[in-house]
């Protein structure tokens, strides 16, 4: 029998799908028939992860996407699932990832006038007035499969949807009477579902956009994930070494640039300052971000020419956004480095502001570098810095580090130090809970790779640790685990401080975000998927520890470190 269900799963394999992270309920009979089927006939169809949480199926699929830029597909229950993917919805939108989010719905008959009738109770609950509305906000492309015999061609343009700038998530529906349609096969040529080609800068601004580069004494760039596409770090790289041009990261979600390159002057999140580069320069140049700066706090100078270079220069999704620009280019930032790179060739540079200019980042970059340094120091309790900097003894360039750091985002970009492009992602959005789920997609992508993920006490949490290491025990994706315990979310303390200095809640001892009884982190990784637990609590502890995880880790089993830091 060649059903809708079928042709379904085939679609999702010709378009490069080989996981279909899933949480089956009673919509799916369908494709649980053609899977089977699939198996006995010997049909190549995607490989079935089951989760038992869909927050982390959908973590997973973001984090394999994101390192192989390829979508795969998850797999959820009607309404309810798609409101339990939660957080990750919002993740996959603003970090700009394609995936495919197929759910099933409803049957629409009740008294069995086509297989798959309803015969559960649940089914009349669970129909409501507009399932694809609960997430139409976050999705680049929705819709209802309402027959078997297109439904291949929805499934490519859903995918078409998703891979195409800016990049995200599609929806799909399909009642259990469709998904059960017997179908004729259909064969189509999956070429003519491309993505759509990468926009390019128009020549005219081109010629203005080279022409204020050359001419600039003080230029800055500025990104956030541009480093989504490795090729884009190299293009930088050729810019920046041309004209000795430093780079400011605001909020990096990815490896933009290698931190020891000598034009990197470091990356800045919610510090309530100015950037010192930032504000003496007379051309900024900002390529893929959403939030350069924060202008409350942090801006260029009222006189600085700013050129805008992004995908989505209009930030279609976000209500109050606006960047005061000379120039705004919606284009791909790699194939706009490669347009600048070759222009620049035929022009005339002055040599010798190139040379000062260089000289004056580097040593910037040096003293940057030595206070980083100086910081992580071995004290009486254990620190994010110290912590950061004995990780970094044990990764290397065949280390993949998922960063969920949150208040500590920027202490482990600074001192773990990560140069290889790709060696480093965020979720790129903010709700939190991905790390867990994304290590485990990470994995999979790339098994030669050991993957580490760090994160904080309250984001490990927001993970769902029991159903992630289940998920990583079956399905043998080890990695190691650090959280960063300092006892409770700092990052609301320190919102509330920035807006209320010196009110009451500065003086308040607890004002709800501490967990002054908290769980046992590592005892809910061991009991969930057998993972080594380790507690951590005094600086001469932390080396043993670490060689301790990274050892079970690349011996195939998971490992958690609790580490406590000094408390709120």
């Amino acid at each position: 029998m060649y059903t809708a269900g079928t042709a379904f799963l085939e679609a999702l394999y010709e378009c490069g799908v080989r996981y279909l992270f899933a949480n089956l309920g009673s919509d799916h009979p369908a494709i649980v028939e053609s899977m089977e089927e699939g198996k006995v006939a010997g049909r190549e169809i995607p490989t079935l992860i089951t989760c038992p949480n869909e927050m982390v199926a959908l973590s997973a699929a973001q984090g394999y996407a994101q390192v192989t830029g390829q979508a795969q597909a998850v797999l959820v229950h009607v309404e309810c699932g798609t409101q339990a993917l939660a957080g990750a919805v919002h993740n996959i939108a603003k970090g700009r990832v394609p995936v495919l989010i197929f759910a099933g719905a409803s049957p629409f008959t009740q008294e069995g006038e086509l297989r798959g009738s309803r015969n559960e109770f649940i089914q009349w609950i669970q129909d409501v007035h507009d399932q694809r509305g609960i997430v139409r906000g976050y999705t680049r492309y929705d819709n209802e499969i309402r027959t078997g015999r297109n439904v291949k061609q929805l499934v490519y343009r859903a995918m078409q949807f998703a891979c195409s700038d800016p990049k995200g998530a599609s929806y799909l529906t399909g009642a259990r009477e469709v998904m059960e349609e017997e179908v004729p096969r259909v064969v189509l040529d999956t070429s003519q579902w491309q993505p759509i080609s990468p926009c390019a800068i128009p020549d005219e601004g081109l010629d203005s956009l080279i022409e204020d580069l050359a001419s600039a004494r003080h230029p800055v760039v500025v990104t956030s994930f541009l480093g989504r596409n490795t090729n884009a770090v190299t293009e930088l790289l050729k810019l920046v070494e041309r004209l000795a041009i430093p780079v400011l990261e605001s909020v990096p979600s990815y490896v933009n640039i290698p931190t020891n390159h000598p034009m990197y002057l470091g990356n800045q999140w919610n510090a309530p300052k100015q950037n010192a580069v930032l504000a003496e320069a007379d051309l900024v140049l900002v390529i893929d971000s959403d939030v350069p700066w924060i202008p409350m706090v942090n801006r260029p100078s009222a006189d600085a020419r700013v050129y805008y270079i992004d995908v989505d220069p209009l930030k279609e999704q976000m209500p109050l956004w606006y960047i005061p620009s000379k120039r705004a280019f919606r284009a791909d930032a790699c194939t706009a480095l490669k347009q600048i790179n070759r222009r620049l060739e035929g022009v005339v540079i002055d040599e010798t502001a190139v040379a000062e200019r260089r000289s004056v980042i580097e040593a910037r970059h040096r003293r940057r570098d030595e206070a980083l340094r100086a910081s992580e120091v071995e004290r009486e309790v254990i620190t994010s810095e110290y912590l950061t900097a004995c990780v970094r003894e044990f990764v290397d360039e065949n280390t993949i580090v998922c960063n969920e750091g949150i208040s500590n985002y920027d202490v482990i970009i600074n001192h773990l130090g990560i140069s290889t492009p790709g060696g480093m992602i965020a979720s790129g959005g903010g709700s939190l809970g991905w790390n867990g789920g994304a290590a485990i997609g990470v994995k999979l992508a790339c098994p030669e790779k050991t993957v580490v993920a760090m994160c904080g006490d309250g984001s490990y949490m927001f993970t769902v640790p029991s159903s992630v290491h289940w998920m990583a025990r079956r399905y043998q994706t080890p990695f190691v685990q650090i959280v960063f315990n300092n006892g409770g979310w700092k990052s609301p303390k320190l919102s509330t401080l920035a807006v209320h200095p010196d009110g009451y809640a500065s003086r308040a001892d607890d004002i709800g975000v501490k967990f002054d009884q908290p769980s046992d982190y590592a005892g809910i990784a061991s009991a969930a998927g057998g993972a080594l637990g380790l507690t951590v609590s005094s600086p001469h502890e932390v080396r043993d520890a670490l060689a301790q995880a990274f050892a079970a880790v690349r011996s195939g089993r998971c490992a958690v470190l609790d580490v406590k830091l000094a408390p709120l």
